[in-house]
């Protein structure tokens, strides 16, 4: 019998590696496209139309989930102490109730590929979510093919974001980038 597994997907080269891998341990999985924290509109509509090609070429059926939802976000992410907490609860929160209410046996998400995410908050929410809706977390450590994903992303020419998607990690990103070392003065 072949798992019935929704993948929350965050972007179409994240979900490379992960689907591959699902699908050569026998899981076909089904996409799922639930993503409000992604800002600008621009980003959001640049990475879902990414998806939605990268799926058709892939022969992934994709669910999608509600609108660009940054108001709501941004107004729940201020009774939270940590945004990511907040970003991870809002997405696997729903992706576990969809998974739950479809029929699904389990639901995963793409996040785990990434070496930028808290992994052990990620699966400690993800759990979390399927306790909650009487559906099963299936965690993979997908990290080891980070970079061969992303590899086989620009070699489709699949959109390459840069930054994790919210509005303050497109901040941060920013502030990086310009921010500049104070001079070494030149030691005699």
């Amino acid at each position: 019998m072949i798992m019935r597994l929704l993948l929350h997907i965050c972007c179409a080269p994240c979900s490379i590696y992960c689907i591959e891998t699902l699908r050569r341990e026998g899981v076909e999985p089904v996409g799922f496209w639930f993503n409000p924290n992604i800002h600008p509109f621009t980003e959001y509509r640049a990475r879902k139309t990414a998806l939605e090609e990268y799926s058709r070429s892939i022969d992934l059926e994709l669910a999608e989930f509600g609108e660009y939802g940054l108001r709501d976000f941004l107004g729940g992410i201020a009774s939270f102490e940590e945004r990511c907490a907040f970003c991870y609860e809002t997405r696997l929160s729903q992706t576990a109730k969809y998974a739950a209410q479809n029929g699904f046996d389990a639901f995963s998400t793409t996040l785990l590929i990434s070496p930028y995410q808290n992994h052990g908050l990620l699966r400690e929410v993800g759990e979390r979510a399927g306790r909650e809706n009487g559906i099963d977390f299936l965690y993979r450590d997908f990290r080891p093919g980070f970079r061969e994903g992303q590899q086989k992303a620009r070699e489709l020419g699949l959109y390459m974001q840069k930054y994790c998607g919210c509005v303050f990690s497109e901040e941060e990103r920013y502030d990086r980038r310009y921010r500049k070392k104070p001079a070494q003065k030149p030691s005699n």
